[in-house]
């Protein structure tokens, strides 16, 4: 199987053949997924108004360097990668992916009572940890659930709507951390207490609402065998499509370094007061819930793997215009956007891409998969990022980066071209 570059369909219409004739379906939109994009958002309201102070609140008011900011925003990127996979393959052996998210929204509810608690380098890493691996727990059986209820024609559409949802959250999360810092300078403590409570929200939304549903053909069958590790060899994604699609996303991975990065670059050059910071998460986040529908029907009709790399020369160009000198409000504004248009085009997107590549029976797993290559990824790039401000200075470091990813793009795209003479799959 192979992943089309000119697939303009995004390999994945439906269509339903009628006296000869081939007939869009219509599309229809789940309540699972509605009520997933609720737990989402109320879950990111917690989770972004924490991670809108933390760059401030770990190099401000802790005092700490930044390269103890690279080494938890790396933790913060890829603690979740320790069970990725495993919490997809439960998700797909059990067929109860619902009881997996669960337990990674718990375990991130619990961790949030940690921040109150916590006051230096080994606390604060040891809470991220807590709250990444909840994550990692949760994100593949939530994905899976969405993938299920979703048309398989409209996938990355379904995953938009999700991602809009869950980036309402984000973009409030943030604007909360702002007013109760406008109200209470260094409040932090109280961001950590509503942070708690919107968590508690969330949990108990998707306990008492969200059904526990899969396909019955990504059910477990009697008698399947126990996990062995040879299911996750390269051989078997490759026969699939999805070694390349992983391979890909992981270099990618490499040159994304973390959005408290891109803030404080933008801070550095612009000197904005403290109070201001949170308001930049804001901003991508909106910019986010705004593209997230609209990119994913693009993605569905002119082709994911299209709209998936175009994302990432809109983050290429977030870093250029965050290294360039122009400074002032505009070229602020607009590293946001484009790192709004980053996420919009590839976070659902990549979803859709494994759902659309995986067995339904092996769905969690693969999701799992391409999630952690991500989440490894992106640790590596923030500890390395971190490590390169503190030697070359906040610019030099980002034009590496940027020069890096420009080499890269054209490269994931050659990866990803269909061989010529091949006949569309995908």
């Amino acid at each position: 199987m192979y992943i089309s570059m000119s697939d303009r369909k995004g390999g994945q219409q439906d269509l339903q053949e009628t006296g000869g004739h081939a007939a869009l379906t219509a599309f229809r939109l789940s309540p699972v997924i509605i009520w997933l994009g609720i737990v989402s958002m109320v879950t990111d309201i917690s989770s972004e108004s924490v991670a809108a102070v933390l760059p401030l609140y770990v190099t401000g008011f802790l005092g700490l360097s930044t390269i103890a900011f690279g080494v938890i925003d790396g933790i913060n990127q890829g603690a979740s990668a320790i069970v990725r996979i495993g919490a997809g393959w439960v998700s797909d052996r059990t067929g109860h992916p619902k009881r997996v998210a669960v337990a990674g929204y718990g375990l991130s509810m619990a961790a949030r009572v940690g921040f109150l608690f916590a006051g230096g380098f080994w606390a604060i890493a040891g809470i991220v940890t807590g709250d990444r691996i909840g994550k990692g727990i949760r994100t593949a059986p939530r994905d899976a659930l969405i993938s299920a209820s979703a048309q398989p024609e409209y996938l990355a559409r379904s995953f938009g709507i999700h991602r809009m949802l869950d980036n309402i959250g984000a973009a409030a999360g943030p604007l909360i951390a702002f007013l109760i810092l406008m109200l209470i300078p260094n409040g932090f403590s109280t961001v950590f207490v509503v942070s708690l409570a919107f968590a508690i929200i969330g949990v108990a939304v998707l306990v008492l609402v969200v059904p526990d549903k899969l396909k019955l053909s990504a059910r477990p069958s009697e008698g399947r065998p126990a996990f062995r590790w040879s299911e996750l060899k390269w051989l078997r994604l490759k026969e699939q499509g999805l070694a390349r699609l992983v391979a890909v996303t992981g270099l990618l991975g490499l040159l994304t370094i973390g959005d408290g990065f891109v803030y404080l670059l933008l801070q550095d050059r612009e000197a904005f007061a403290v109070k201001w910071f949170p308001l930049l998460y804001v901003g991508t986040n909106v910019a986010f819930l705004v593209f997230a529908v609209p990119l994913g029907r693009l993605a569905d009709r002119w082709g994911r793997v299209h709209v998936f790399l175009a994302g990432h020369v809109a983050l290429l160009a977030c870093y250029v215009l965050a290294v360039l000198p122009l400074g002032g409000t505009a070229a602020t504004l607009g590293c946001l956007v484009l790192l709004g248009l980053f996420y919009a085009a590839t976070d659902g997107v990549l979803s859709a891409l494994v759902s659309q590549l995986a067995p339904p029976e092996r769905l969690g797993t693969a999701l799992g998969a391409a999630q952690t290559v991500v989440a490894l990824s992106r640790m590596a790039a923030a500890a390395c990022f971190g490590l390169l401000w503190y030697l070359l200075g906040p610019g030099t470091a980002a034009a590496c980066v940027a020069g890096l990813l420009a080499l890269a793009v054209p490269v994931a795209a050659i990866v990803l071209r269909r061989p010529a003479g091949r006949t569309a799959t995908s």
